[in-house]
């Protein structure tokens, strides 16, 4: 189940979850952004009252919002939790995006995002835009 984090301190599973995400340095900071940004929002994803995973995202419009960050605990990988916050996140924004490394462009593929190249946006490090737009059904 998700749930919207707004604590002011930040929970521990939490900061443990975003040091996934980010650098474990800039936690605190982007957590900061959470609580106080009225564009960003912050989920958490608790099985039986367990907080096992986060997504964060960014309002960009109505319609389209931005991946900032999406973490779950290693020994929950692979349950489909990540694809479980994308699919709660698509519920209210039929566009969204988000920039990641080589490592996370399988999953974000697999869940049906286009993958671009950015390139070499730090010294030895390609970045990727992923891209999803959800479907448009007709009835």
């Amino acid at each position: 189940m998700m749930k919207k984090v707004n604590a002011e301190t930040i929970p521990r599973s939490i900061s443990n979850l975003l040091s996934l995400a980010t650098s474990h340095h800039k936690v605190e900071q982007e957590y900061e952004k959470y609580v106080t940004s009225s564009n960003r929002t912050l989920y958490s994803f608790d099985i039986a009252g367990e907080i096992v995973g986060c997504i964060g995202i960014e309002q960009i419009s109505l319609i389209a919002c931005e991946i900032k960050h999406i973490a779950v605990f290693a020994n929950r990988r692979g349950y489909g939790i990540g694809s479980k916050m994308i699919h709660s996140i698509s519920d209210k924004y039929s566009l969204i995006s988000a920039e990641t490394d080589h490592d996370a462009i399988a999953f974000y593929r697999n869940y049906g995002f286009t993958i671009t190249s950015l390139g070499e946006k730090y010294p030895g490090v390609e970045r990727f835009l992923c891209e999803y737009k959800k479907p448009i059904i007709i009835t």
